[in-house]
Order: C-alpha cells, then structure tokens, then sequence
C-alpha cells in the first residue's frame, strides 16, 4: 500500500491536485469504458494521464471473487449463495461485498488525504450519498465535477451479459430505473458547467471511439481538469506542502 508521506509528497505537484470526478450510471453501461476514454487510462492501469486516480470498488470485489474460487458470473450462482455474497440484510452474509467497500474506501483516503485527483466510478443510484461525498471533498477544497453515462435498458441487459461480472437481469433494470431517475437531481447539484451526460448507446470503432472521446473532452472536461485551484483551503495545503517540502531540502 502506498505510503502517506508519499501521497502528500506527490500530492502538490499532481497536475490533477484538487479535482474530482463523478462517474454516474447504472451496469452496463460502459462507465469504467467511458473513463478510461476521456482520460486517457491504458489497459490494466488506474491512472489517468493527468495523474487522477480511478476508485472503483467492482475491482476489490472481482479480485476477491476470483481469489475465492467464486467467479465473476454472479448471475450463474445459486440464489442463496448470491445473497451470502451481495446481501448485507441477509442472515447468513459473508461480508464480502463490505470487505470490497472498505479497500475502496482505505485506498481513495489515501488519495484523498494527499489531495490527489480522483475519478469516482459509482453507480449513482444512491443521490444522498454522492451528494453527501461531493460536500464532504468540497469543504477541504476540492472541486467536483459528474459524468453520468446514460443508455437504454436494452443495451444495458445486453452489455451485461458481456463483460466480466455477470449481474442479474433484475437488479440491472432496478438499477437502470434507479440511476435514471436521479439525473435532473444531479444536473441540479453540479450545475451544467460541471455535468455532462454521454450517451453511450452505439457500438463504435476504435478510432470513432477515440474521435468522439476527444470531442467529449473539448466539451468541458479539459477546461474543469486544467482550471486554476482557487479555492483558499486548497491553496493554504499547498502552500503548507511547499513549505514542508523545503525544510526537507534544507535538512538533507
């Protein structure tokens, strides 16, 4: 695990210092695929190329999956294996599913006690807490910004099907339903500057892909990364790391 000291020590000269972003959508819908685009992650690698870090808790999840001899396919489990795996409210709940969250959680405070820049991915069914995490990195001096992926249901069940970790059809739909219905109360909470909707219905090429992705960036996305920190909270941690960063120079 990487260490504090280290955090904080990349932290004020991480080009994507103080910035967050919000990934929104229901499974299914390419959120993790979308990221990866518009900021430029390579395969197998969790950082972008303006040094934001990717939180996503599906990767601590599959991880433990696998190491447990389980699998990624939850839809091919038994219904009562499923909860024991998934249902907090179940009586026999193995707890691995919290035990996921909490690494998520253990790894973005390290980012976030460096104050490095963060992509969020999260489903956005839950408005309360993501409005509630937005308020929480705001008030040490982060600014925030949402991309919520948007597709129909139908692409959603199908691209499900697809990838790694196979969910059941229903807690897709309810989760599509769920996602959906939070879209203006999140346009609302950002502000239309610091939200865009990508819709993410069609199969594209590669190199489509990659010019659409660009145009994406131009739209906004570019202006909030590259923006100036203004924020005096955010700009009192910097200066303070600067200063702590040349009395280790003075006593080496």
């Amino acid at each position: 695990m990487i260490k504090l000291s280290e955090l904080l020590h990349e932290g004020f000269r991480d080009p994507g210092i103080f910035k967050a972003v919000f990934l929104a959508g229901g499974p299914g819908s390419g959120k993790t695929y979308i990221a990866k685009g518009l900021f430029g992650i390579p395969e197998k690698v969790n950082v972008s190329q303006t040094g934001m870090k990717m939180v996503n808790s599906d990767k601590e999840l599959k991880f433990l999956l696998n190491k447990y001899g389980f699998g990624t396919n939850l839809d091919a489990l038994p219904d009562e294996l499923f909860r024991q795996l998934t249902d907090p409210s179940s009586d026999d709940y193995s707890g691995l599913r919290t035990f996921a969250k909490d690494l998520t959680g253990q790894r973005r405070k390290l980012y976030q006690d460096g104050r490095l820049g963060m992509i969020i991915d999260g489903t956005g069914d839950d408005f309360r807490k993501i409005s509630s995490e937005k308020a929480e990195l705001e008030k040490i001096g982060y600014q925030t910004y949402m991309i919520f992926v948007n597709t129909t249901l139908e692409v959603a069940l199908e691209r499900n099907e697809n990838r790694d970790r196979v969910l059941p059809a229903s807690i897709v739909q309810q989760s599509h339903q769920e996602v959906n219905r939070n879209i203006g109360a999140f346009q609302g909470l950002f502000g239309s500057s610091n939200f865009m909707i990508v819709d993410n219905n069609e199969y594209k090429t590669e190199s489509q892909a990659k010019k659409r992705f660009k145009m994406l960036v131009k739209q906004g996305l570019s202006k909030f990364i590259k923006a100036p920190i203004k924020n005096k909270k955010a700009l009192s941690w910097i200066r303070k790391q600067k200063l702590l960063d040349k009395s280790k120079g003075r006593t080496k």
